[in-house]
């Protein structure tokens, strides 16, 4: 999802200290948290949403769970980001955050994992899980406190871990410190969808099957089980090889009394730096644009695609199950483009620059969003035929929407990095404070998030077709930012391109 995308916004704080030099190695140890983090994310967005329809939330409210990232990206990673900033552990500014935020999540996984078997020994039902398919209210309440925990503790982890790779880089440069976040990220990312698209774990423990825990269920504890213990190796080695060196009291003292986290970047509205107004519109209409589909990818996988239902019968949630798997294994597929296309990003925008780039990327993204409209209607039999009729053409459909998948891990390297280089560039350009801009276009982001997330689920409602309406909206508002961007976005030199890609998290 986008929040893990942020950016911390960083104090004054007086002069950090030195860190000492690291070889590439080390750094790249060093940083092998994110991969941890980013398992988890994988998982979460890619199983979350189907499950949480078994335990009895409707569709058209499933969205609004997801307000916890946006919320979370506004409020805890510029808190977390400047007090990090003047944190005077002796394990230095940011491994204190890097660890407990680790610990939360790994509370917050096994809440989520095992949320059928609490709900199940507070009283949902003593039926068996292959027998009942009603709702069962306590196992949704416990999973969406683990899954708000979640997201919470997320961007506790993720901000700190950025600027600890920039304090670190040392020699190599913030690029080279960047170049490694994006790797772990990107295999974090591999190995959740990989998880996610695997349903063989309830044959491999068998023991986590329980009466209120069926195959699917299971499939998902131990995937989840097992993030967290990658994430406790990884979170190991991060404090092992990130060795960091304490801030001095006096420094942090330097920055008593300045405004912190969000206020510290409404304060500065004002001195935007010329352009980046509408670097901000554009940034809102492209999330807008993007996250129906980091919402219902699988869902519209399983509901649309393989024609299941996550409360219908038992062939019907097979069907479903099996859905939402292979729409996991296209954003395996969608990541691994992603990791490929994130090295090609500044060449290209060096020779046709950023604005183009972000353009194009726009474009693709309206046909990609319109191409699972159309493909979603096609399988549901709207185009004068019926389901049955579109069994002919099953395979080719299903082909077709990993196409997709596959296709849309281009765009979304432009837009883990693009959006942020234009801002660092007016920035550094225009007067403009680092901070500050960063700030400003995190609150670009989370704003669509929250708009989406609100209205997402009651929009499909209203036309009662799935996920097709999202998408088909989606569309719409990526040709909007096309032509905003084309309209309202600096010109700015190719050659002056640097770039600064937040990585291949969702």
């Amino acid at each position: 999802m986008a929040d893990d995308m942020e950016l911390s916004v960083e104090s004054g704080g007086g002069k950090p200290p030195r860190p000492p030099q690291m070889s590439l190695v080390e750094l790249f140890f060093a940083c092998m948290v994110a991969g941890g983090v980013q398992y988890g994310w994988a998982l979460q967005l890619s199983l979350l949403t189907p499950y949480v329809q078994t335990l009895g939330i409707p569709h058209a409210l499933s969205s609004i769970m997801w307000l916890c990232g946006p919320i979370a990206g506004l409020i805890v990673q510029p808190c977390v980001g400047v007090s990090s900033d003047k944190c005077v552990s002796p394990l230095g500014r940011r491994r204190p955050f890097i660890l407990s935020g680790c610990i939360v999540i790994c509370i917050s996984v096994i809440v989520i994992s095992f949320s059928s078997d609490i709900g199940y020994a507070l009283g949902d039902t003593k039926e068996d899980c292959k027998d009942y398919t009603g709702p069962r209210y306590h196992a949704a309440a416990a999973f969406i406190f683990g899954f708000w925990m979640l997201d919470f503790s997320n961007n506790t982890v993720q901000g700190p871990a950025r600027a600890m790779m920039a304090d670190l880089s040392g020699k190599h440069g913030p690029g080279a410190a960047n170049a490694i976040f994006v790797s772990w990220m990107a295999i974090g990312n591999v190995l959740g969808y990989s998880s996610g698209s695997t349903d063989k774990w309830h044959e491999w423990f068998p023991a986590l099957q329980t009466r209120a825990c069926c195959e699917s269920c299971a499939n998902l504890k131990a995937a989840f089980l097992v993030a967290v213990i990658f994430l406790g190796i990884s979170t190991t080695v991060t404090m092992i090889f990130a060795k960091e060196t304490p801030l001095d009291p006096e420094v942090a003292k330097q920055s008593d009394g300045e405004p912190t986290g969000p206020l510290a970047v409404l304060k500065g509205m004002n001195d935007l730096p010329p352009g980046m107004p509408q670097v901000l519109i554009v940034t809102a209409l492209t999330w807008l644009s993007w996250f129906p589909f980091l919402l219902f990818d699988t869902d519209w996988m399983g509901r649309e695609m393989y024609h299941g239902k996550a409360d219908g019968s038992p062939a019907e949630i097979a069907a479903f199950q099996e859905g939402v798997r292979q729409g996991a294994f296209g954003l395996l597929l969608n990541s691994v483009v992603l990791g490929i296309a994130s090295f090609a990003i500044e060449p290209m925008c060096r020779k046709l620059g950023p604005r183009t780039m972000w353009v194009v990327s726009q474009v693709i993204v309206c046909i990609a969003m319109a191409l699972i409209a159309i493909l979603g209607s096609w399988s549901l039999g709207d185009f004068g035929g019926n389901v049955q009729d579109a069994t002919a053409t099953e395979k080719g459909l299903k082909a077709s929407a990993l196409a997709v998948f596959v296709l849309l891990g281009f765009p979304f390297a432009v837009l883990c990095s693009v959006p942020f280089a234009v801002t660092a560039q007016l920035a550094a350009s225009k007067g403009g404070g680092q901070g500050l801009c960063t700030g400003v276009l995190n609150i670009a982001i989370v704003v669509p998030q929250m708009v989406v997330a609100l209205g997402g689920g009651p929009w499909d409602e209203l036309f009662g077709k799935g996920n097709i309406p999202a998408f088909a909206l989606a569309s719409v508002f990526a040709f909007s930012s096309a032509v905003a961007g084309m309209i309202m976005l600096p010109k700015m030199p190719k050659s002056s391109f640097r770039s600064v890609s937040m990585g291949g998290g969702h």
